[in-house]
């Protein structure tokens, strides 16, 4: 099966994150600037905390990858972004039923790599 790996993080951690997954064998995957906040409502932990929220930059990482390297794609993502302070990221992993690649009509697995 198929699992879809969304990832919200710190912009400058991208870099990294691209080399290190394509040094795993991750054959694609898409990037997005998006701003947003989470627990800390977009406040930075020595800045005070007010009651209105605060939109941060985030890059948005979306990749598809066989279950079989789920695991290991997390670890490596948790393992560069990770920081004491909050505000580093969230991970999300999603069930994906299938994959088409519209130029050869490839399914599943072989539509992604």
């Amino acid at each position: 099966m198929l699992k879809k790996i969304e990832c919200f993080l710190q912009p400058s951690k991208l870099e990294e994150i691209k080399d290190e997954l394509v040094k795993m064998g991750v054959e694609g995957m898409s990037v997005s600037e998006v701003k947003g906040f989470g627990t800390q409502r977009g406040y930075l932990e020595e800045e005070k905390v007010s009651k209105k929220v605060k939109f941060l930059p985030k890059a948005k990482v979306e990749i598809v990858v066989d279950e079989e390297i789920v695991e290991e794609v997390i670890g490596a993502i948790r393992k560069l972004c990770a920081a004491e302070t909050i505000g580093a990221g969230k991970i999300f992993v999603i069930p994906v039923e299938d994959a088409v690649r519209i130029r050869t009509a490839e399914v599943g697995k072989s539509a992604i790599y």
